[in-house]
């Protein structure tokens, strides 16, 4: 305990210096804790898993997928024919549909992008809804039912809500765009996503797209809407496991259902990992430079304060040599000053980042695919600790070697 308060007399006796340099930590273990946070994400969704696999069935020759609405019957049972066959626990089809809520004019707050599919899919396949609070899912459940009941209700994210000035329970009016031009839809909205990933997602009943093009058909004397036959963009099946998804994905790939277009499956996170693909290089250089860079300059800042302390107290060293300190308990000084500031200010910050991210901001807006939030997780706290105090102990190794090395001789010849 008398060791404990030697180090903080001393960090107290330069108190600017000490801010400083525990300001600078907080800045620095700030960026990396913000880093690792968004590539611990995109570890965790492009991560393989063993258990409640999800397929992801898309047109395998064409970007983007487009399948005939027809396929998804078949699919939904994973193209069993025999009893022996594997057939998927649950499925979700994607329908995707563009709209924007002033007629030929796009703007950022005006679009809206959403998804047609069963209601009573959305609980059960969207990522992350497993993760939702007993209170969310209710709401979320409440939701379903409606839209279950109402065919032009609809479900937005918060950005909508926020960008359109609209509220649960008002009624929205969209407009087709590019490939969903004269499709015009009216909803009522019925609730609105937890936020968070689906932020920027709307989704609405599959049956109400079917009809919309029926109407479609009716009033062009016939002719049906360019994707009429090509409205499934996608499916999603869940198996139970990896030995499941490569029978289901055989019987899919070999079916003689699928032939024109012809179908291909993956599992859900290659398909983000193919996806993030694009962005391989920006990760490469977060991962490996940016971070490492950020350590480097905060074990430099660390090292260049203990430094400068460790020179300014040759003769305090000495002093307490002669007392009796033996040169460990020097090093173990100046190392245990080093690390407190370190690593307190590396807690401090990343305690702050927890708060003011998740809970003041709501999320760090970054868009990314269906990620339009990211959230700093709790293993934080200890990344800000490890960070802080790890870069501390390397920058102050040699100024406490330094100072342990100090001669009583040496200094008090000087002073005499």
């Amino acid at each position: 305990m008398k060791f404990l308060l030697l180090i903080l007399r001393n960090i107290r006796r330069n108190l600017l210096r000490s801010a400083l340099t525990a300001l600078g930590t907080m800045v620095l273990v700030l960026v990396v804790t913000l880093v690792w946070s968004i590539l611990m994400l995109l570890d965790l969704i492009t991560a393989e898993k063993s258990e409640n696999v999800k397929v992801l069935v898309t047109e395998k020759w064409s970007i983007p997928s487009r399948l005939p609405i027809s396929y998804a019957n078949t699919l939904a049972q994973g193209a069993a024919i025999e009893p022996d066959d594997v057939r998927p626990l649950d499925w979700m089809t994607w329908q995707f549909y563009g709209g924007t809520t002033e007629k030929d004019k796009i703007t950022r707050e005006s679009l809206i992008f959403g998804i047609a599919t069963d209601p009573s899919k959305v609980l059960t396949m969207l990522d992350g809804m497993e993760s939702l609070s007993p209170e969310e899912e209710r709401l979320v459940q409440l939701y379903v039912e409606k839209m279950k009941n109402n065919l032009q209700g609809i479900i937005l994210g918060a950005n909508h809500l926020r960008n359109t000035n609209k509220r649960i329970g008002e009624r929205i009016k969209l407009y087709g765009i590019a490939n969903f031009k004269g499709l015009d839809l009216e909803f009522e909205i019925v609730g609105a996503f937890p936020p968070g990933r689906y932020d920027t997602l709307a989704a609405f009943h599959s049956e109400y797209l079917a009809r919309a093009f029926d109407a479609y058909e009716r009033e062009h004397n016939g002719r049906k809407h360019p994707l009429a036959e090509r409205s499934l963009n996608l499916m999603w099946l869940k198996v139970a496991d990896t030995a499941a998804f490569n029978r289901v994905a055989a019987q899919i790939e070999n079916s003689p259902y699928y032939t024109n277009p012809a179908v291909k499956c993956e599992t859900a996170s290659s398909g983000y990992a193919a996806f993030m693909d694009a962005f391989r290089d920006l990760v490469f250089f977060m991962r490996w430079y940016l971070t490492t860079a950020c350590i480097v300059s905060l074990a430099m800042i660390i090292a260049n304060a203990i430094s400068i302390s460790v020179r300014e107290r040759r003769m305090e060293f000495a002093v307490l040599k002669v007392l009796g300190f033996q040169p460990a308990h020097i090093m173990l000084l100046v190392l245990g000053e080093a690390l407190l500031i370190g690593a307190g200010a590396g807690l401090a910050s990343a305690a702050l980042t927890f708060v003011l991210i998740n809970y003041a901001m709501g999320g760090l807006p970054l868009q990314l695919g269906f990620f339009s939030k990211f959230f700093i997780p709790v293993e934080s706290l200890f990344w800000g600790a490890y960070i802080g105090g790890g870069a501390a102990l390397a920058g102050s190794i040699l100024p406490a070697w330094s100072a342990c090395r100090v001669k009583v001789v040496d200094v008090f010849s000087k002073v005499a």
